[in-house]
């Protein structure tokens, strides 16, 4: 499989988990437990990807214990937060949203709040 289909897959795994029902209440904010970690209900990240480390250390051993970890050739520098902020550890930049416009490039504003948080720029 090739890098691109596998973001993509996880993106589409992370917002599957997450979609809301109809009674359900809005995905919660980002936490920042720390400068540099950034975390939804599901995973956390810093300024590498999402880490299992963290993920357990913040969110608990059954959160760390998502099948996300299990998978040997997903890309976890591109990842989408269960509010829909979208982050590429390669661009050291979050967005409102993971889509792409006409171009062929990211076209989701730049989220200044969340790029601070996690990359501290």
């Amino acid at each position: 499989m090739n890098k691109p289909y596998l973001s993509i897959s996880l993106s589409l795994l992370l917002a599957a988990s997450v979609m809301p029902t109809a009674h359900a209440k809005q995905p919660a904010a980002n936490q920042s437990p720390t400068p540099g970690v950034l975390c939804d209900r599901y995973v956390c990240a810093d300024d590498k990807g999402i880490s299992h480390e963290l993920t357990e250390k913040y969110l608990g051993k059954k959160a760390a214990a998502n099948t996300l970890f299990a998978m040997p050739d997903v890309d976890l520098t591109e990842f989408t937060f269960a509010n829909g902020i979208f982050c590429d550890v390669k661009e050291r930049l979050c967005r409102e949203d993971r889509y792409y416009g006409a171009n062929g490039k990211r076209s989701g504003a730049i989220s200044k709040k969340y790029t601070k948080l996690l990359f501290g720029e």
